[in-house]
């Protein structure tokens, strides 16, 4: 595990809140025109404060011309896999190929349950995980009619469509050592939690897991995107935490997550002062973090 050589991309986060949405509305925009690559918008659909997360979706990609969104990541108990195909398909023609599906097999059970929702155990939630992820692909496909019989999830004589105008990536949202598998064997991104659950001294074994799931699967751990969530604070004064400080300690951070961690790519979730923070992000973190890991990359190719 370490550097797996993969483009790096840079994301912001943005947080539903129905109460906000002028400013979610300019951030989006903005963070466009600055040049980041990605927007992620989690799912929690129980949250009473919160917008339905495909809708708000739909609302970003048309103010923005160049970012991709992305689900961070789509609460998948409470949304029939097929329509979870629709729906992204239907985004991405509408979008012009700008959106990728972000999956997670569930959390917070008992709000899901108060929705209506299946209560999952362990083992049920990755079984299901592994079924959504099968008819999701066989939904885009380009097949005429597809079936599928599994435990959680079927279809039956299912005509689907539309096609995705790009390949939609499908990043997993997860923790568990046979989920982090499951995503070396059939996924196309690992969607990691955020960094206080996923600090960097458990992340090798993380990655390890992935990347042993791939190989099961005949696959190269290159392959699989490792996207990082990072919450933190772009401050003047020294760095006193792993994720605040000046934009010195983000750059040398960020590069050792590279590096060091093998992640490729970074979602910003901004506190205070977003606005600010958003663009100190962009105009300042991260050029300095693609020039520090291509001068890395050139020392270690020497």
């Amino acid at each position: 595990m370490g550097d797996y050589g993969r483009p790096l991309e840079f994301g912001l986060s943005l947080v539903p809140d129905a109460a906000d949405i002028s400013e979610t509305r300019e951030l989006a925009v903005r963070a466009d025109a600055l040049g980041l690559d990605l927007l992620g918008i989690q799912d929690h659909p129980y949250q009473w404060r919160f917008l339905e997360t495909w809708t708000l979706m739909a609302d970003l990609l048309a103010r923005t011309v160049r970012l991709r969104v992305f689900p961070d990541v789509t609460d998948l108990p409470l949304r029939l896999p097929a329509m979870i195909a629709k729906q992204a398909a239907s985004l991405d023609v509408l979008s012009g190929g700008r959106f990728e599906l972000g999956l997670g097999a569930g959390a917070f059970w008992d709000a899901i349950g108060a929705m209506g929702g299946p209560v999952r155990s362990p083992r049920e939630s990755l079984e299901a995980h592994e079924e959504a992820i099968r008819i999701i692909r066989l939904f885009w496909s380009g097949e005429r009619t597809i079936s599928f019989e599994g435990r959680h999830y079927s279809v039956s004589g299912l005509h689907p469509g539309p096609s995705p105008v790009h390949p939609i990536g499908i990043w997993l949202g997860v923790f568990r050592p046979r989920a982090l598998a499951l995503t070396g064997r059939l996924a196309d991104g690992w969607v990691s939690p955020l960094l206080s659950y996923a600090p960097p001294e458990l992340v090798p074994d993380l990655q390890r897991r992935i990347d042993e799931g791939a190989a099961e699967a005949g696959r190269r751990p290159a392959e699989i995107r490792r996207i990082y969530n990072l919450p933190g604070e772009i401050t003047e004064a020294p760095g006193t935490e792993l994720l605040r400080g000046p934009v010195e300690h983000w750059v040398e951070t960020l590069t050792g997550f590279a590096i060091e961690l093998g992640f490729d790519t970074f979602i910003f979730w901004p506190g205070d002062d977003a606005p600010r923070q958003v663009e100190r992000f962009a105009e300042e973190v991260v050029p300095g973090v693609r020039d520090a890991v291509t001068r890395a990359r050139r020392r270690s190719a020497a």
